[in-house]
């Protein structure tokens, strides 16, 4: 094929080639889509891990530790679960699922009970804590917790929604329309010499 046919066959597809490729990936394994969230909030609250835990030192509220932990603990243990949940080519393993989902909600827990107690520490009558430039890593532990709710909201969605986003990446049209100009007719193909 000459460059000017596969230039034809791109154009004929409607869609350049690294697009038309990357939706063939996710209608094989739209799972990603989740996937790639849940990394996101992984990453989010492991990079800013140190503003929690010097929250947690400052304000020394009850069980703020623990809801760190379980947070951290919960978010690793839910990836693993995501990966064999949605095994290669095959259906989801609904036991995985419902126990990820569980994970999703201890996890989600943890984190308005800490901004709770953030919050608490904060407006407190007797000894309140002022927020200022040696503190301002409690109002950014705050905001860390308040993105790590939505991210993982978003991710809960995505995989309780996949069902429906799935058929709707298998209804786009990726398959490549190759022309051959009249030139096939040319071809011997009777083997006879």
């Amino acid at each position: 094929m000459s460059a000017s046919e596969n230039k034809t066959a791109k154009a004929s597809a409607g869609m350049p080639e690294f697009l038309r490729r990357l939706f063939v990936g996710l209608k094989r394994r739209p799972s990603i889509i989740a996937l790639l969230v849940l990394l996101a909030a992984f990453f989010q609250y492991t990079l800013n891990l140190t503003h929690i835990s010097d929250t947690t030192a400052k304000i020394q509220g009850p069980g703020m530790g623990l809801c760190g932990f379980a947070t951290m603990l919960f978010s690793m243990l839910s990836l693993i679960c995501f990966l064999n949940a949605f095994p290669r080519r095959k259906k989801p393993v609904i036991a995985m699922v419902v126990l990820m989902c569980l994970m999703f909600a201890i996890i989600i827990f943890c984190d308005i009970y800490y901004s709770n107690l953030i919050m608490t520490a904060l407006t407190r009558a007797e000894n309140p804590i002022t927020l200022d430039a040696s503190t301002i890593y409690i109002a950014q532990a705050y905001n860390v917790l308040q993105t790590h709710i939505v991210i993982e909201g978003v991710a809960v969605a995505l995989i309780l929604l996949m069902p429906l986003y799935t058929k709707l990446l298998r209804k786009i049209n990726t398959s490549v329309t190759v022309e051959d100009y009249g030139k096939l007719e040319a071809i011997d193909i009777s083997g006879e010499d």
